[in-house]
């Protein structure tokens, strides 16, 4: 089975597809780092769609997500913006998570995997 990978860098690769499973590194916000947690989660959410286009499937195939949060006490705040987002019957099996991250300004991290 093959391999491809999308934006290719020395240290990863933000997408990875095997056979029909597409693989998405963490993602955080840049343009909204500092800002609220509902706005990086749009954020982030934004380039989810636009890599999962570029793999050839969409948000309606989410397998599985992964979300880490700064603080999880914002966690209601991020969840209005992933609902509003996935689209009815179609949720991920997830995960949300505390975590200390690679910087105060980014509060959230969003790893998913979805089929083709």
């Amino acid at each position: 089975m093959s391999i491809q990978r999308v934006d290719t860098g020395a240290r990863l690769s933000k997408v990875v597809v095997h056979g029909d499973t597409v693989y998405l590194a963490g993602l955080t916000a840049d343009k909204s780092a500092g800002q609220s947690v509902a706005a990086q989660t749009q954020e982030i959410l934004a380039a989810i769609d636009a890599l999962l286009a570029k793999a050839g499937t969409d948000k309606s195939k989410l397998l599985q997500a992964t979300i880490w949060l700064q603080d999880i006490r914002t966690v209601d705040e991020m969840n209005k913006v992933w609902d509003a987002w996935v689209p009815a019957c179609t949720a991920p099996a997830r995960a949300c998570i505390e975590a200390r991250l690679q910087s105060p300004a980014k509060m959230i991290v969003i790893r998913v995997t979805a089929g083709k």
